[in-house]
């Protein structure tokens, strides 16, 4: 009774209170109800007054403000967290985990089995067809031009793109090499991801087998930059192999000694610029030759002018020579009758025909120009014995000025600070059905001029790209003068090394390094299947003869064998494989790296 008393009360004060009660835990917690065996009763809960129902709410008989209060806050401290965030616009996507990286791998192998079977001596060549309105086709097994023409959406494979195109422009050869070597480092990576290694520990095991790897190759290399005769040989036989695996094979020889000889003209130089290389159709790849004592331009010269000139004084200039026709630009002439049209057209003439005589004045007999030439200065340069030459482009015309050791000039009026070209002979040429001038007794006797022959276009452009791979190892052999034997022999003398180096390591760090080793062992194996020859007992033979401390063996795709490559002439640049092993294991490691891809 004196219980019911007090809950009485207490619901009475409550009732009269003006104020609203402070919310308790019990008033949001549900009491037990009582048991059987209890004669005690249990006390009424206390009820809160009610708010009265807002204009346009439904009130709610059973629901008291403190705990309407209280939801309130719990759904504004709660609604954010358990909702879905989305922190990426529409149509962004976003892969994580697993997922990234196998997407990634996945991306990267395709791209090193699309050019795997181009890979060696015996590589496939792949048609390229544009899809602009011309729909232009191309025909090459160079890895390079091949990725550069292929339209990709996986990031990891752009980045393998790249490596292969800072091949290209570092070294000019293993653009092929170097995105096979890659997949198979991911193929071998992946491997071991799906037995649960973590990917900082397979990038650990790569670096250790890179280091061991590259300390082995600078080991195995050979310098003969102190005998010339043998250096020469040297560069013959990185040009043979170069090309040997090109659509030149047929001639390698002859190609070899071309790309020698104008490598040697530079002097040292890298700059391959003075070399000049012009395609003509017509003939064979045999009758492609190198203008031993001359420069070739591709143009023709004007229209009553000397076609052959002696002792030259050469201006090479970058000038408008085509103002005898009325061209007053961002201003209107009025004119009331024809003879004013006329007297203007008179003022542009003797405007131009001074500017000529200001050239000749100067002292030149001949004159290039990279822009066009009218035919009012043509007739003034014919008329005194000033051979014109009209419209060599940007590029020959700053390939003459380094040729011809002179300054491309604009403006005429200081005759005394310009410098100008020199040669000894100024002719005419025919070249298959085209006229050329040819420049001869240049100065500068680093610059030379290929011509290159063949039956079409086709033959014609993947000849010009092999020549020019070539042309790039030989200028960077003949800075960093150290070689290798070819054929597979280094990738087998790396792997070697690598597997002594893991025995070395007591670490996790062993199983990837194993990996690398294999992936190594696997480029001779895909040289050989090009082929079409059995590559397993060719690598398991080739694996035994580097054990026997034969590290010059390699593959000869010639005979379907093994052999001595330092006999047989089949050697590599240094720098190329270092350049190979350092992009594709960076770029592996790039990828292992990835856990998250937002596009």
């Amino acid at each position: 009774r004196g219980s019911r008393q007090q809950a009485l009360q207490a619901v009475q004060r409550s009732r009269h209170s003006s104020a609203l009660p402070r919310p308790s835990l019990r008033q949001f917690v549900r009491w037990p109800s009582v048991s059987p065996n209890t004669t005690r009763p249990t006390p009424p809960r206390p009820t809160p007054p009610r708010r009265p129902a807002r204009h346009g709410e439904t009130a709610d008989p059973s629901a008291s403000p403190a705990r309407t209060r209280r939801e309130a806050c719990i759904s504004a401290m709660m609604g954010p967290s358990l909702g879905p965030v989305n922190l990426f616009g529409e149509g962004s996507q976003e892969a994580k985990g697993e997922q990234a990286r196998m997407s990634s791998i996945v991306g990267a192998l395709a791209i090193a089995d699309l050019v795997k079977t181009s890979l060696g001596p015996k590589g496939m060549d792949k048609i390229l067809q544009s899809h602009s309105r011309g729909g232009s086709v191309s025909v090459t097994n160079d890895g390079a031009t091949i990725l550069k023409s292929v339209l990709i959406d996986n990031p990891a494979a752009k980045v393998l793109i790249d490596i292969s195109k800072v091949q290209d422009d570092e070294v000019g050869d293993g653009t092929t090499s170097v995105c096979v070597l890659a997949g198979e480092l991911l193929r071998q990576a992946a491997e071991l991801i799906e037995k649960k290694m973590h990917p900082q520990v397979v990038i650990g095991g790569y670096r250790l087998a890179r280091d061991a790897a590259l300390k082995a190759l600078r080991a195995a290399a050979i310098d003969h930059s102190d005998d010339e005769a043998a250096f020469r040989q040297d560069l013959l036989n990185i040009a043979m192999t170069t090309l040997s695996s090109k659509v030149l094979s047929q001639d390698k020889e002859h190609f070899a000694a071309i790309a020698v000889d104008a490598v040697m003209k530079l002097r040292g130089s890298t700059n391959l610029d003075q070399i000049q290389i012009i395609k003509r159709i017509g003939g064979t790849l045999k009758d492609s030759y190198l203008d031993p004592d001359g420069f070739l331009l591709d143009k023709k010269i004007g229209v009553g002018c000397p076609k052959r000139m002696r002792d030259c004084k050469v201006m090479i200039a970058n000038s408008p020579m085509d103002t005898d026709k009325v061209k007053i630009y961002g201003s209107k002439v009025k004119v009331d009758s024809v003879s004013k049209v006329a007297e203007i057209e008179a003022a542009e003439k003797k405007k131009m025909l001074d500017k000529v005589d200001k050239i000749i004045a100067h002292g030149c007999n001949v004159f290039i120009n990279r822009q066009l030439i009218y035919n009012l200065p043509e007739q003034r340069f014919a008329d005194a014995g000033v051979m014109s030459i009209e419209h060599s482009d940007f590029d020959g015309t700053e390939r003459l000025a380094l040729v011809l050791d002179g300054d491309i000039v604009s403006t005429f009026d200081t005759p005394e600070r310009v410098k100008l070209g020199s040669c000894e002979l100024i002719e005419e040429v025919m070249i298959g059905e085209d006229k050329l001038v040819r420049f001869s007794g240049c100065p500068n006797s680093q610059a030379s001029s290929i011509v290159l022959r063949g039956a079409n276009t086709h033959v014609v452009d993947e000849a010009h790209r092999s020549l020019h791979d070539a042309l790039c190892v030989l200028s960077q052999t003949v800075k960093n003068t150290a070689v290798l034997p070819g054929g597979g022999a280094p990738e087998m003398l790396m792997a070697q090394a690598v597997e002594e180096e893991s025995k070395r390591v007591a670490s996790k760090h062993v199983v990837a390094m194993e990996a690398y080793a294999k992936a190594l062992r696997t480029m001779p194996m895909h040289i050989a299947d090009n082929a079409g020859y059995d590559s397993t007992e060719l690598c398991a033979g080739l694996k035994a003869k580097h054990h026997e401390g034969r590290h010059t063996w390699g593959l000869e795709m010639d005979r379907g064998g093994l052999g001595d490559m330092v006999a047989l002439g089949i050697c590599e640049s240094l720098q190329v494989k270092e350049q190979v092993l350092l992009s594709s294991s960076e770029a592996a490691e790039m990828i292992l790296r990835v856990d998250d891809i937002v596009q």
